[in-house]
């Protein structure tokens, strides 16, 4: 009983060392830069400025069936897979747009990169472009993410959006900021571009 008790102690402390340098390390992940426009209790209006994005196009129609499959085929260009055979470092968040046509799921470039510097993907599915400066409203919840948050958090966007007279467009977009390891301190989004005049 004793030994039984030593040992679940030493797994719960290799457990806590373990999330304790996850969360370190996803702190230290660079993360898309933008600036806070509007913060209100449970939302806020976001601009992002244009960055270069390695993104893949899929028929998944949901979080489940996008995450795993985009994930492993973005993961294996930055990991290596481009005709420079280099290692691209990993940023945050992973962008997922899923919708019933074609979804896409996107990874920031770190920003020493562009379109220009950036070594062609072996995957002819990884596509590599610039975005356009946007405005986007943003709610925000923890966990692990699924099909069903992603949908809840979305309509609740989209009240408050209507709530406050704010005219949004195109569509309810998922951001993954955690790796699939990671248990605590889990940062989810919900995001939806917005016509916003900051005058």
């Amino acid at each position: 009983m004793k030994i039984f008790f030593i040992i679940v102690v030493v797994i719960i402390l290799i457990i806590v060392v373990f999330q304790s340098y996850t969360v370190m390390s996803s702190n230290k992940t660079e993360e898309q830069k933008y600036t806070v426009i509007r913060k209100e209790k449970n939302f806020e209006i976001r601009c992002y400025p244009a960055v270069t994005i390695a993104t893949i196009h899929s028929n998944a129609k949901s979080y489940r069936e996008l995450s795993g499959p985009g994930f492993r085929q973005l993961a294996g260009y930055i990991f290596g897979g481009n005709e420079a055979e280099i290692k691209i470092s990993m940023t945050a968040p992973v962008h997922m747009d899923i919708n019933d046509t074609v979804s896409t799921m996107s990874f920031v470039m770190p920003s020493l990169y562009n379109e220009t510097n950036l070594p062609k993907p072996n995957d002819p599915n990884v596509i590599i472009k610039n975005t356009s400066e946007e405005y986007v409203a943003v709610i925000q919840f923890g966990g692990f993410a699924s099909d069903d948050d992603i949908k809840f958090y979305s309509v609740k966007l989209q009240n408050i959006l209507k709530e406050k007279g704010i005219t949004a467009y195109g569509h309810y977009r998922y951001l993954g900021y955690n790796p699939p390891y990671q248990f605590i301190g889990r940062r989810n989004e919900i995001i939806v571009s917005v016509q916003w005049n900051e005058k």
